[in-house]
């Protein structure tokens, strides 16, 4: 199999677009735009609705557009392949913008984040990424009321936004994170890499991000009770302690599978192909399928970390592989 040498900084080089957040450029548009001036593209970035007696928001923390999603998804399969399933997808053949997308669950009696988007120097760095600490304000949220962070895996795209100006964004949180995923970026071979090459970016991130912060966390395993009504799911490959979160209350049920997907319509049509970023491809493979015959058999609501924003679905059984369908007022009613 040809190898390509896909990181952050090619990714990012290659495929220069954003969409701009209005955190980042300002709430509301000048009051002396000429009339019939264009004001430029807009999209929301928080989207809220009702879980039981909870309430989720999910916040937009990046939104450049890519090339892809060759080979980030199917880097097993010819290129061509994978064009022409986007071709018959009506999308673009060779860009796409994924979504980056941490997620709050209010509990009523505490704030749980999952995941923290890039910040500063994630996979998708400021100014096209890295909005989360601009954007929960407007979200209704501040930094100090974070009660509890959850990260899924340890890929700088979900802990960059962990420390801010070099201090930790969440003053007073308390952080959660798989045992074998902290072990193994913890070990000083993560740092032997090349520098520029994906592994080392995340274990550069995660020393300065997640290791000053070991001791206000806890090491779980799947099936931990991470707070009341979530718990934690196995779901390794994408990276050697990758977990996914099974949140409950009254009955109504919502499902938090990180990095289980990369591409709404390439990961789920066929999840044996290969991801790039996956760290063991088979495993990764083998949990894809799991994870959505799982959702699909239960029929539950699903936030896909790169799933185009707001990030929420379900998934269908079509053919051999999987659909997702974006949510459209089935939380709402």
């Amino acid at each position: 199999m040809l190898r390509f040498q896909l990181t952050r900084r090619t990714v990012l080089a290659s495929g220069a677009a954003l969409i701009t957040a209005p955190a980042v450029t300002g709430l509301f548009p000048s009051a002396t735009l000429a009339a019939g001036m264009p004001l430029g593209p807009s999209t929301p970035t928080h989207y809220r609705f009702k879980l039981g007696d909870f309430e989720v928001t999910n916040i937009l923390d990046a939104g450049a557009v890519l090339d892809g999603p060759w080979p980030i998804v199917g880097e097993d399969r010819p290129k061509r392949e994978i064009e022409q399933l986007m071709w018959q997808s009506l999308l673009p053949e060779r860009k796409f913008q994924p979504g980056f997308t941490p997620t709050i669950v209010n509990t009523g009696k505490e704030l749980v984040l999952f995941d923290t988007g890039n910040g500063a120097n994630g996979f998708v760095p400021r100014p096209d990424g890295g909005w989360l600490a601009n954007l929960l304000r407007p979200a209704g949220f501040t930094p100090e009321q974070i009660d509890l962070v959850v990260l899924t895996h340890a890929h700088a795209d979900h802990i960059g936004g962990l420390m801010e100006n070099g201090k930790p964004l969440f003053p007073n949180a308390r952080y959660a994170i798989g045992d074998l995923e902290f072990d193994f970026w913890s070990s000083k071979d993560r740092l032997a890499a090349a520098p520029g090459d994906n592994e080392y970016v995340s274990a550069t991130v995660f020393a300065k991000n997640v290791v000053p912060l070991a001791d206000r966390m806890s090491f779980i395993k799947p099936g931990a009770e991470v707070a009341p009504g979530i718990r934690a799911v196995e779901a390794y490959g994408h990276t050697p302690g990758h977990l996914a979160f099974h949140i409950e209350s009254q009955g109504k049920q919502l499902f938090v599978w990180g990095d289980c997907a990369h591409h709404e319509v390439a990961s789920l049509a066929h999840p044996e192909w290969h991801a790039f970023f996956d760290m063991d491809k088979t495993t990764g493979a083998e949990t894809r399928r799991h994870i959505y015959d799982m959702v699909a058999t239960d029929r539950l609501p699903v936030v896909g970390y790169h799933m185009s924003f707001p990030s929420l679905g379900f998934v269908e059984r079509k053919d051999r592989g999987y659909r997702w369908l974006p949510i459209s007022y089935q939380l709402n009613v």
